[in-house]
């Protein structure tokens, strides 16, 4: 069977968004296909050139938080 690899189908690759059929099915494309493989390279080339998300706050941020959280519970029962 072939298929078509999007690079829309490639970037959720990428991003490890697919689900094992897909990922096999795609590094078997890769491998076998020279041009789907060239874009797959230039597509990987960007992402690696991303800078990379931190997702996890800094400490001073959790303080700020327990602190406001802190201050506002105060507040709520002195009403």
């Amino acid at each position: 069977m072939t298929h078509d690899y999007t690079p829309n189908m490639l970037v959720k690759y990428i991003y490890s968004e697919t689900d094992l059929f897909e990922t096999l099915e795609i590094e078997n494309a890769i491998e076998n296909d020279q041009l789907l493989k060239e874009s797959y390279l230039t597509l990987k080339n960007g992402y690696n050139q991303l800078p990379k998300a931190k997702f996890s706050p800094s400490q001073a941020a959790i303080d700020n938080i327990l602190l406001y959280s802190k201050i506002s519970k105060m507040d709520a029962l002195s009403l």
